[in-house]
């Protein structure tokens, strides 16, 4: 496979051109257990390298420690990279399978400063909500994200995990650029409703998890007996008890095919998900996240992967069979709330 830079493709109608694949940055110092500092910063190098030029954060990870992390890459190559964060979300300490979720526009404005300040930058090119709070109309916290656009603190507005109604109100008051959601051979939900919304409003779909959190991948079969204390995967019902065990047998046409593509499973994992964007017809930018510059590389190599009809119809029925919900509590997700 080739080790050429990927092509790009524009976040929306009128969002920032990006490479067709992201990383994803949250574990490179937060919720999968211990990090290599080294290895982290050459992954984000390569990446680049590569033509990768969305970086995707959040406020939330690790009470900004993420952000502080990656500061430096993107002091260092400002006009290069694509800076996504996140806020509404925040992941008590004392109680990490908690959430408390704001939208209100106080919070907003006080948690945009502080990420200005961790990033060490005059602005955000992406910014996103993290997570819904029904309680606010999405219209009063859009027009408060409108609000920084307009002061210059943030260029482009996305959502994460919203339904296909509160992404039409959105971008009734702001346009949207992405939309932020776990999309993956595991995860679906969000082709019934969200995806022909995003389509029809020419908002693009930044899957989070696709490759499953690794699971995908054949990293690792039982997140309890596998991964350490403090791995994030340990509280997700899909990769624990009997569910892992029944999950883990679904992977047999995964390997099948990429045993005869000479490919890995996660590569073709990520080929499913890149070829989203030709299927649904709309701009489909996975996020894989990685701490390894070999695995980068790895990543990046799917989007040079097409799969026949044939292979697309072996995967099909996967999604349908998985065993357990992608979070403890699914209240926080789209299909939660569709």
């Amino acid at each position: 496979m080739t080790e050429a830079r990927i092509p790009a493709v524009r976040l929306g109608e009128h969002g920032p051109q990006v490479g067709v694949q992201g990383l994803g940055c949250m574990g490179m110092s937060f919720a999968y257990g211990p990090t290599d500092a080294g290895q982290a910063r050459a992954a984000l190098e390569r990446a680049l390298e590569l033509g990768v030029t969305l970086y995707d954060t959040a406020d939330a990870y690790g009470e900004g420690d993420n952000e502080r992390f990656l500061s430096p890459f993107f002091k260092a190559h400002r006009d290069e990279v694509v800076i996504a964060t996140k806020f509404a979300l925040s992941i008590p300490k004392d109680d990490p399978a908690k959430r408390i979720i704001r939208n209100d526009a106080p919070y907003i404005r006080q948690a945009v400063e502080a990420s200005l300040k961790r990033l060490d930058v005059d602005a955000i090119d992406l910014y996103y909500m993290h997570r819904r709070d029904p309680d606010v109309p999405i219209e009063e916290s859009v027009g408060t994200m409108a609000e920084l656009v307009r002061e210059g603190k943030v260029k482009h507005l996305g959502l994460s995990e919203v339904t296909a109604d509160e992404l039409r109100a959105a971008h009734a008051v702001h346009p949207i650029a992405a939309v932020q959601s776990e999309w993956s051979l595991f995860s679906r939900d969000i082709e019934a409703k969200v995806v022909p919304a995003a389509r029809d409003l020419g908002v693009a779909l930044v899957p989070y998890s696709p490759l499953g959190r690794g699971f995908l991948t054949g990293s690792f079969t039982h997140a309890e007996q596998e991964l350490t204390a403090d791995d994030f995967r340990r509280q997700q019902p899909r990769f624990t008890g009997a569910n892992a065990d029944s999950n883990a047998a679904l992977l047999a046409p995964l390997r099948t095919i990429a045993a005869a593509r000479d490919a890995t499973p996660g590569q073709i994992a990520l080929a499913w998900v890149q070829q989203r964007a030709t299927i649904d017809t709309l701009p489909v930018v996975p996020i894989p996240g990685t701490r390894k510059p070999d695995r980068v590389a790895e990543n990046v190599a799917a989007t040079a992967l097409i799969l026949t009809a044939g292979e697309l119809a072996q995967l099909e029925p996967i999604a349908a069979k998985v065993a357990g919900d992608r979070y403890a509590d699914m209240a926080f997700t789209s299909a939660g709330r569709e």
